[in-house]
């Protein structure tokens, strides 16, 4: 004999529970959200909230941080989250703490002047520079534009031309310093009395025995720097630097000093964009007079870090001039040494 509350009682007990079980699981689903299907982020969403979350960033670093306020959270069941949002969770979190190379750099400190021409410098001091003896050449090629004074103070750029130049060698006092064709005519460069090398006629041998010391080269170009009438000492320093780097060649560890130099003249910035004659982009060195309102600007390749030209430009209306006028720019086409006048580098 069977017991009460057991044998034949025991399947519609079961069946009990388990109804029960399925209401109760029917009731938990309909209180939870809906579980998506695990599928693959598309690119497109993708890159829509990314660049949604980027905006939501830059605009918490914008604002003024408000004070904190205590926020009552109620409580809420635990969620399964679908691996693919889990994926979208994780690749976001390796975009935006910045690891890796792949992406843009523009968030990332800009270097200062000093930290650019440093390299710069580095650069330049690596380069293959030969010796020029004193019965050669230095042959530069340009293209240049200068603005043409008017009466009342006003200036207007002229348009921009070729310009070669064959620069004498000859460290000594001499009459004829070189050989010029510019806007297709050719010209005899001379200096009245002769003209020994020096600030004014850089040759190699006079810039291969400046110092190489940033410091006393520094130095050497304030004494011998002649501000204008109406300019600052340093700017006559930096236009000098500037002189030198243009129309000559010089030993590389006289190139990587000058660099050096010219970054602890006071005022000297970068300019994150800067434009050559030739319409090159590139960044930028430059100083501003204060006195006089003009800025002189040295442009150089992003890449390679070389010189590609410079120009000089107001910086705020002097006179009848309006801020923003070019005075003068160029942009440095081909350089080399050769062994006569009107003689061009084949390589």
């Amino acid at each position: 004999m069977n017991a009460v509350g057991s044998g034949p009682a025991r399947p519609e007990r079961e069946r009990e529970d388990a109804a029960y079980e399925d209401t109760a699981r029917e009731e938990l689903a309909r209180l939870l959200p809906p579980v998506p299907a695990e599928r693959d982020v598309p690119s497109a969403p993708y890159l829509h909230h990314k660049d949604r979350l980027m905006q939501h960033i830059d605009d918490d670093q914008n604002r003024t941080a408000a004070p904190a306020r205590k926020v009552r959270r109620l409580p809420r069941p635990a969620l399964l989250i679908p691996a693919a949002a889990l994926a979208l969770a994780g690749a976001l979190a390796v975009t935006f703490t910045g690891g890796g190379t792949s992406g843009d750099t523009t968030a990332q400190p800009r270097e200062t002047a000093t930290v650019l021409l440093d390299r710069i410098a580095g650069t330049a001091a690596k380069s293959d520079v030969k010796p020029v003896r004193q019965d050669q050449f230095v042959y530069v090629k340009s293209l240049t534009a200068g603005a043409e004074m008017k009466e009342d103070g006003s200036s207007k750029l002229e348009p921009r031309h070729e310009r070669e130049v064959w620069m004498s060698q000859r460290v000594k006092r001499i009459t004829k310093t070189g050989e010029i064709k510019e806007n297709g005519e050719w010209g005899r460069m001379a200096e009245l009395g002769g003209s020994p090398a020096g600030p004014y006629r850089p040759t190699y041998q006079w810039l291969a025995s400046l110092p190489t010391d940033p410091d006393a080269l520094l130095e050497e170009l304030y004494r011998m720097a002649e501000p204008d009438d109406e300019g600052e000492k340093a700017q006559a320093v930096f236009n000098r630097i500037g002189s030198f780097l243009g129309e000559t060649v010089m030993p590389p560890e006289n190139a990587a000093a000058l660099y050096k130099a010219a970054a602890k003249i006071p005022g000297v910035t970068r300019k994150e964009d800067a434009v050559d004659a030739a319409g090159r982009h590139g960044v930028g060195i430059a100083r501003v007079d204060k006195r006089s309102g003009e800025a002189t600007e040295w442009v150089f390749d992003r890449d390679s870090l070389t010189l590609l030209g410079e120009r000089s430009y107001l910086t705020r209306d002097v006179g009848a001039g309006k801020k923003g006028d070019v005075m003068e720019k160029t942009a440095y086409l081909k350089r080399g040494i050769v062994d006569h006048y009107r003689e061009r580098p084949t390589s």
